[in-house]
């Protein structure tokens, strides 16, 4: 109990009413900010000092002071003190740090209409879709459309002053309506396909699809039925990553997970029964320990901090709280718009909420657990390459079976983990089979060449799994193309090849590289190889079995020439349908799930090596 605080002397005069309260210290700075149904109850709970938790009871020894509001009922005590967190942003409170508004993709209205990402109110002329969780859910969207459909993304003031068509047009991304090089009637429709995916219509889109492939192989326009192929096969891959789809209404699902150290709540938002996508939080954890009382103090700040976004119909969660039916009068007085929190649901909703579950467990374990540790590994490898600072790694290596099916495999490692979205593979051709060499300069230069059309960022190390040659080759595609800035490390392969008795070249094959076998800087290096020769290993056994799948297509019982067609008609080729889950194939017209079965079984059939 605080020494300079009567806790006593104070709860004596406290009311029985509804309320908030603010704890402020000796200094008169604001500590924490509560509400409660009965306000005496609530904080003589604060001074049983047999039964508090560290957390509150660090905060109960600074108390100096206590103020509180009467409210007339819960309802409005909560939209106080949620509006004077949001004012104060006490240190001892739940802390909701993402304030920013849902994003839309907006469509314009145009005689040649654009795609763009717009925040907050809904402004101008447009046809809106979404809201979407985070930037990165849309932009995947809109990247999709733009290699599918190249409908163009620039803002007005660029598309108006074009005089030739820019990179997106040379690397097909867009069909240059800026300077006539597509009707309008070719344009509509393109945007009009666009539109039944941002709708969420990708099985009709993809069933449309299907047919003009047909019909254009029939007509003998094969490049053509090439194009559309490769509009099913980008739809397809969407699909298999939103196969939580089927479920009906306006719902966010709303999952908590904490561990020691931290929590995380991930927000799955799904609109019309579609799963858009979701995002994870890291609220700053206060004093609340349960799990049930840090989602209730999310939900408090997410939805009534005034932030503008779209509220759902329903909200399902992991945890039930007592709080809830207030927090559900709080929105209703706020929004005008009634909604209904469960936490016991089935079917669809139970998968939507077993998955948000699953992303908020695995967010939390990855940040706690990962985090801190490859921070303190990039730093200890700046310091042993003598860089100022490490911050983007990436690693390549070459797979291949006696010179069949070659695949280059490219990774990258960023201070927060693997950047997954930046993996590449390269297909490599043309040159004599088994010649390692050529592959990592063909690769390299494939990979450098056009890295002013991709991300523009370039790797502050390069890592070559393979000797002082495969580091030679690198070196000579970077000075060919005027690279400078980026380290090169060689990971040859000791006598023994064991883990930690690699050998390390710096830069050049005179250069050694010597790092403790216990170093974290070599476990970085290690870990970053050994996820490029993963990622190199699958790549190429999916690139050799491609040459199989036909012929065990065909052998699989009851797939006939008619259902052999639907299949490769749904997923616009044999390389989706290798790559399709049980339940996507499953989803095939006249495909039952028993022999979805046989056939992901026998084109996964193909056992390591």
């Amino acid at each position: 109990m605080s020494s300079s605080f009567d806790a006593n002397s104070f709860l004596r005069q406290c009311t029985q009413r509804p309320g908030v309260y603010r704890m402020l210290d000796a200094a008169g700075t604001l500590l924490y900010i509560g509400k409660a149904k009965n306000l005496k109850n609530r904080l003589s709970s604060y001074f049983k000092s047999g039964q508090l938790s560290p957390k509150t009871a660090a905060l109960v020894a600074k108390i100096a002071q206590i103020e509180t509001t009467i409210t007339t009922n819960e309802t409005e005590a909560l939209l106080l003190e949620q509006t004077l967190i949001k004012k104060w942003r006490p240190p001892y409170n739940i802390l909701l740090r993402d304030d920013k508004s849902y994003p839309y993709v907006v469509l314009s209205n145009d005689e040649f209409p654009s795609l763009s990402i717009q925040r907050g109110i809904r402004k101008g002329q447009g046809r809106y879709f979404g809201p979407y969780p985070s930037t990165g859910a849309i932009r995947e969207s809109l990247s999709l459309l733009q290699k599918a459909f190249h409908v163009r993304q620039c803002s007005d003031s660029f598309y108006r002053n074009r005089s030739r068509p820019c990179l997106q047009y040379q690397i097909k991304r867009c069909k240059a309506p800026c300077v006539g090089f597509v009707s309008e009637a070719e344009y509509a429709e393109d945007v009009r396909l666009s539109v039944l995916f941002l709708e969420g219509r990708s099985d009709s889109l993809a069933q449309e699809l299907s047919q003009r492939m047909e019909q254009a192989s029939v007509e003998l326009e094969f490049e053509q039925a090439a194009q559309y192929r490769d509009q099913i096969s980008l739809i397809r891959r969407v699909q298999d990553q939103h196969s939580m789809e089927g479920g009906h209404g306006n719902v966010d699902v709303i999952a908590v997970y904490s561990l020691p150290g931290g929590a995380c709540v991930h927000v799955l938002t799904v609109r019309d029964g579609r799963v858009l996508g979701g995002k994870n939080y890291y609220p700053k954890i206060a004093i609340e320990q349960d799990s049930a009382d840090i989602l209730n103090a999310f939900l408090g700040q997410y939805y009534l901090s005034g932030r503008q976004l779209e509220l759902p119909d329903d909200i399902i969660v992991n945890q039930p709280h007592e709080d809830f039916p207030t927090l559900i009068n709080a929105i209703f007085q706020l929004h005008n718009k009634q909604l209904h929190i469960s936490h016991q649901v089935r079917g669809m909703r139970a998968r939507w909420q077993r998955l948000a579950v699953t992303n908020a467990e695995h967010a939390i374990q990855a940040r706690l657990s990962s985090q801190s540790q490859i921070e303190q590994r990039f730093n200890l490898l700046a310091e042993a390459l003598n860089e100022e600072e490490v911050k983007r790694i990436e690693c390549f290596d070459i797979s291949h079976t006696q010179g069949e099916a070659t695949v280059a495999s490219c990774v990258v490692f960023e201070q927060a983990g693997p950047r997954k979205a930046d993996y590449r593979r390269f297909n490599i051709s043309g040159i004599t089979p088994g010649d390692d060499y050529a592959a990592m300069h063909q690769a390299l230069l494939r990979r450098f060449a056009k890295h002013e059309s991709d991300s523009g960022q370039l790797p502050d190390v390069l890592l070559i799994d393979g000797g002082k040659g495969q580091l030679q080759m690198a070196r000579e595609v970077l000075q060919e193309l005027a690279i400078q800035e980026i380290t090169l490390v060689g990971v040859a392969k000791g006598v023994t090849r064991k883990a930690g008795m690699e050998t390390l070249f710096l830069n050049d094959s005179q250069t050694i590289l010597s790092l403790d076998e216990h170093s974290p800087a070599l476990h970085l290096i290690q870990q970053v190889r050994d996820e490029a020769h993963r990622f190199a290993i699958t790549g190429h056994r999916a690139r050799r079995a491609k040459t199989r799948n036909t012929s065990t297509l065909e052998g699989i019982p009851g797939i006939g020439p008619k259902r052999r067609r639907e299949l490769l008609n749904y997923f616009g080729g044999l390389q989706e349908l290798s790559r399709a889950s049980v339940d996507e194939i499953a989803k095939t017209p006249g495909i039952s799930a028993s022999l979805a079965q046989n056939i992901y079984s026998a084109l996964h059939n193909d056992s390591p090596t």
